[in-house]
């Protein structure tokens, strides 16, 4: 009596415990079915769209570049330049150059709009021979075609002499 008994709860317990069918599966109707599948290939869409619009037009920056800076009144000097991207050609730029007390510090935002033009937005603060200068205008930074670099345009500072500020490539 005993063993029919631990055999009939043995019985129960094994019914009891065994797993039921996930019953929403098979409510779902054909239509909630097709819709979504057709949000699943929407999705994987999208997100190779969202890929392709995070390409750069033009060559990856990123990184660390060389800056340098030279004038008329003073000898060259060089530091460096660090692109940081943040979208499709956009960059932060941040970078620094000295040479004893002559100092240089760019700070913006670049967009590269070509091969050749880098568009800045930012300030670039120059310290010479004890004076300082601060630029904060839009400018460009353009490849002239005299070596691999940008060279800045708006080379005239605030004393009136011709400033070169290029970053190489």
């Amino acid at each position: 009596m005993k063993r029919t008994i631990i055999l009939l709860i043995s019985v129960i317990t094994i019914i009891s415990c065994s797993k039921k069918e996930n019953s929403e599966a098979n409510l779902l109707s054909p239509e909630v079915k097709k819709i979504e599948s057709i949000n699943i290939v929407r999705k994987k869409m999208n997100d190779s769209i969202a890929i392709l619009n995070e390409r750069n037009n033009f060559g990856d920056l990123s990184g660390r570049h060389q800056l340098k800076f030279s004038s008329d009144e003073t000898s060259a000097f060089s530091g460096t330049a660090s692109f940081e991207k943040t979208g499709r050609d956009l960059y932060d730029l941040t970078g620094n150059a000295h040479s004893g007390k002559n100092t240089l510090e760019i700070k913006g935002s670049v967009k590269r709009v070509s091969e050749k033009h880098l568009n800045f937005e930012g300030i670039i603060t120059q310290k010479i021979n004890g004076t300082t200068y601060k630029r904060s205008k839009k400018t460009t930074f353009f490849d002239e075609g005299k070596g691999k670099f940008w060279r800045l345009q708006n080379k005239i500072n605030d004393a009136g002499f011709v400033d070169y500020i290029d970053i190489y490539f």
